[in-house]
């Protein structure tokens, strides 16, 4: 399991070097980095189940109190983190999407 995985978000958070960022991407699986975001496609078999997804994430976005862009169409769901705060990548962004992967891991 990821270290990332049992952490919880912070509310003084600080922007992320690139060399950070990279390291913190090395533990995620399928997660990409681009115009500082955070960023993965998810996909399933029908709309019931992208739903079911969105659901998921936020519910950790609202217990985390970090929150996603989401851009959902029938079998697919982006989810991109970035923290508008520090303008860029935090600690944050990578915590969430651990808890993500980890819930759909089950």
């Amino acid at each position: 399991m990821s270290a990332l995985q049992t952490r919880h978000c912070r509310e003084q958070t600080v922007r992320l070097s690139d060399e950070e960022a990279a390291a913190l991407l090395a533990e995620l699986s399928d997660w990409q980095i681009s115009d500082n975001r955070l960023h993965k496609l998810y996909r399933f078999k029908n709309y019931y189940a992208t739903m079911a997804f969105v659901n998921l994430v936020a519910w950790i976005a609202h217990r985390e109190n970090h929150h996603p862009d989401l851009h959902v169409s029938f079998n697919t769901c982006k989810v991109a983190y970035t923290t508008h705060s520090v303008g860029g990548l935090s600690e944050n962004d990578f915590i969430c999407a651990a808890r993500i992967d980890a819930a759909l891991a089950g």
